[in-house]
């Protein structure tokens, strides 16, 4: 299971990487979509679907579907730490509740005011 895994292996690296991108990525989609609701909440399901994604690659890894020595603890914590780095990068930079929002849906309602 975890033999000679270490911390700062490149295996690592890459499983923060990818953690970090698929929740960017999962969270830039769910601003996306026109539910309220999804809109609201783009960062936890950003979150949630990455750290899916990890769990069922750590658990491909140890029934052997890759090629790797099997599932690692390290391996998921690197995993929630790209997950964490990303919904951090996400919160710092995400416009306050109060600026206007630019949303299609939103533009098309004003649209419609003005005539």
């Amino acid at each position: 299971m975890e033999n000679n895994d270490l911390w700062l292996a490149l295996d690592k690296l890459y499983h923060v990487f990818f953690g970090f991108i698929l929740t960017m990525l999962f969270s830039l989609v769910a601003t996306q979509l026109r539910h309220p609701y999804i809109r609201r909440k783009n960062i936890w399901i950003g979150c949630i679907l990455s750290f899916l994604g990890g769990i069922a690659k750590e658990v491909a890894d140890e029934f052997g579907y890759f090629n790797s020595a099997g599932a690692s603890f390290k391996d998921f914590l690197a995993d929630l730490f790209g997950t964490l780095l990303a919904a951090i990068t996400i919160s710092l930079f995400k416009p306050a509740p109060f600026w206007p929002r630019l949303n299609p849906y939103d533009q098309a309602e004003k649209a419609l005011e003005m005539v």
